[in-house]
């Protein structure tokens, strides 16, 4: 038997990378897993990877009113949900002296802003015994120039796993942040692209950024965190931070 079997999972962001592999994984345990995203195509590819038990709900996350008919689908049919993942997110290089209004705008709308109301939203459906997982990322714990606005949401969202998980305890439900390093995305990739030094190689892959490890991690490696997270081998665990960074945080 899976260690979600019987959960109900939602995880936004969910079309590609580290999002995909969650729901995939959590599939895999044994949840019905909600995936949501703004690409409804991505949406369906993912679906028909993962199978059955994948549920594609296209939204998006910094809108409200989208948010809210996901959630009214998910009590209509499954009444309530156990786990959720808060994995959506965007962003670019956006040095100081070029962050536009616009930047500023999306990158939060989408980090922080999607962040607060998806679990806002989420908590009518929410009973003791519930996780939910924040990604936050390395990027809120170390310096790098660039990614400042960026950097900013993902160190908001760590807090807010702290703030949340003291304000739910007395409800039963857990609230932690996953910190993900350096990993092999597209979206990641063409980040790391875009950093200063950061040219693709002859074949066409963006540098590895390093990590004592030496490598950079796989989306299946945040997911296998995430499901540490999601289930009830964390039952004690909220308001905690766990890095999935290869050390590049700690060393």
């Amino acid at each position: 038997m899976g260690q979600l079997q019987n959960k109900t999972a939602l995880v936004t962001g969910a079309s590609t990378g580290i999002g995909l592999a969650i729901a995939r994984r959590f599939a895999a345990e044994g949840a019905t897993v909600y995936l949501t995203g703004r690409r409804k195509a991505e949406l369906d590819a993912a679906v028909q990877q993962i199978g059955d038990r994948a549920i594609a709900v296209p939204s998006d996350v910094s809108r409200t009113d989208d948010l809210d008919r996901l959630f009214e689908g998910i009590a209509a049919r499954s009444g309530r949900l156990d786990i959720v993942v808060a994995n959506a997110g965007v962003g670019g290089y956006e040095p100081l002296g070029l962050i536009t209004e616009e930047d500023y705008e999306r990158t939060t709308a989408v980090n922080l802003k999607g962040t607060i109301f998806t679990v806002q939203k989420a908590l009518p459906l929410l009973d003791a015994g519930a996780s939910v997982i924040l990604l936050s990322s390395s990027a809120a714990l170390r310096a790098t120039p660039g990614l400042g606005v960026y950097a900013a949401t993902k160190a908001a969202i760590r807090s807010l796993a702290r703030t949340w998980a003291g304000e739910l305890a007395d409800h039963g439900i857990r609230v932690n942040a996953l910190t993900p390093g350096p990993v092999a995305t597209p979206g990641a990739d063409e980040l790391r692209a875009a950093l200063p030094g950061g040219d693709r190689d002859a074949q066409g892959a963006a540098p590895a950024t390093p990590t004592p490890l030496g490598r950079v991690g796989r989306a299946d490696e945040v997911a296998a965190a995430a499901l540490f997270l999601a289930g009830d081998a964390s039952s004690f665990t909220t308001g905690a931070e766990l890095p999935v960074d290869g050390g590049a945080t700690q060393l």
